[in-house]
Parts: C-alpha cells; structure tokens; sequence
C-alpha cells in the first residue's frame, strides 16, 4: 500500500476510517505497558477498523517493581503477562509476541539475534506500518534503546515498504506538564523527547470513548501504574496521556527533528 504523505501534514488519526490508512500495524516495544502508554488508541481506532494489529514484547518486566523481595522476579513476570494481555483484550488486540529476553539486559542481548527474531515477524506478518521507541527510548531506557536499534535495522533488513513511526511527544505538550516532569522521576533528568508540530507523522487525537479504553488498559497494569495514578490525580493522569505522536526517522534511523527539554 502507498503510504507516501506531506511530510508536513501529519496523519491526523481521530476515528478508525483516519486509522485504516496506516493498514496493518505492527507495535514492536520494550516491557508490557509500552504499547499502552504509547500506542493504545492507534491500536484501538486501527481494530475497530478492522486492521491487523500485532504487539511485540521484548521482555515480561520482571525486574520493574520497587520492592523485589514482595514481587520477586518469577511472581513478577507472571502479573505482568496477565496484565499484559487483559490489557491488549481492552483495545481488541489478540496476537502478542513476547521475545523472552531478561527485563533490564536488552543492551546486553546478541542485537543480530534480536534483529533477525524482529525481521521474521515482520515478513510473517507484512505490516503496512511499524511504530516503536525513537533512538533516545522516549525515557532513556537502555531496553528502550535497544529495541529501537533492533526495530529500526529489522524494518531495513525485512521485506518492508512500508512505514517506520518513532513514538514522540511535542513540545507543547512538554511544556505543558514540566512542573509535573520535575515531580515524578519519569524521564530522566533531560526531559522527555520532544518534536516540533510540523514535523510530525501521525497525531493520534481520541475521542473520549477511545480515551476511557486506553485508560482502562492502563488501568490492567496495575503493578506499573496504580501509584501513579494515585500520584497524578485522575483528571490530570487522564490529560498526561490523551494524545499520541509519531515522527518518521531519518534515513540513517535518527530522528533528526526530535529534541529533548531539558526539566529544570
């Protein structure tokens, strides 16, 4: 399919016909919750048009809790696969991969393995459009980097014309909630990416009804998320992820347009 746009028109992506232009689409990320976080309403909209939706996990989040001793490793992978999957069942999505890494070793991992495990699922499911982190892991996450590097060379290596998203956030919007960046130790001490309007790809602008699912998909990773829900507030949690964005990369992978903010 001919995915050829203005570069500097985004794809506005407000109901699942403005989703079906994007066809299949294949979400290739980190740790469960993820996709969520990034992605849950362009997956919403794209299956109730009717599209093919494939999510990629590369690990179960094992290590992600505070409190190891609680929720040890192996009790903590199971949680996460079963919040994992209600999860993708709020927005409709039925077919998950999990790659079976260590949570927290990805940088680590053979990247030639992981490419080639990413390039078969793509030429098995043929998507029209591949979203996942940009180089700098949205948080900084070394998992986060790494599956960008994994995601980006498998697009290249893969028998894929299509499009390759990198997950943004815009400048506005950064703006918008710095004081509460400065608050909760999300992104790190630069500040989360951040891309000028104009350059955008897609903006995903939900309805409510697509905002209530993701927040209840949300709302399924209760392990991740329940404290910061209650650390937000809910009307304000609920405005922090309402709107979703996607930047094309350059040709070498890089997102040459994406800055970060730095926090104060």
């Amino acid at each position: 399919m001919d995915t050829t746009t203005d570069s500097t028109r985004p794809i506005i992506v407000r109901s699942p016909a403005d989703a079906a232009a994007l066809g299949t689409v294949l979400g290739v990320w980190a740790h469960p919750d993820d996709e969520v976080y990034l992605s849950a309403e362009l997956m919403a909209f794209a299956r109730e048009a009717g599209s093919r939706v494939v999510v990629v996990t590369a690990t179960l989040g094992e290590h992600g809790t505070p409190e190891p001793e609680r929720l040890p490793p192996h009790v903590l992978r199971e949680i996460r696969a079963d919040e994992h999957r209600a999860a993708l069942a709020v927005l409709g999505v039925d077919e998950a991969h999990v790659l079976g890494y260590e949570d927290g070793t990805c940088d680590a991992a053979s990247e030639a393995e992981a490419v080639a495990r990413i390039v078969a699922i793509i030429d098995e499911v043929r998507p029209d459009t591949i979203v996942t982190f940009g180089p700098d892991g949205m948080t900084g996450h070394p998992d986060h980097r790494a599956v960008s590097g994994w995601t980006t060379a498998a697009a290249t290596n893969a028998d894929f014309a299509g499009r390759l998203l990198y997950a943004t956030q815009t400048e506005s919007w950064v703006e918008r909630f710095r004081d509460v960046h400065d608050r909760f130790e999300i992104f790190g001490p630069e500040g989360p990416p951040s891309t000028p309007e104009d350059r955008l790809a897609v903006w995903v602008d939900p309805t409510d009804e697509v905002l209530d699912r993701k927040l209840h998909a949300l709302g399924a990773h209760t392990s991740q998320t329940s404290a910061l829900i209650d650390g937000f507030g809910g009307p304000l949690y609920r405005e922090w992820v309402r709107d979703e964005w996607f930047v094309e990369p350059d040709r070498d992978g890089s997102a040459p347009h994406e800055t970060r903010s730095r926090a104060r």
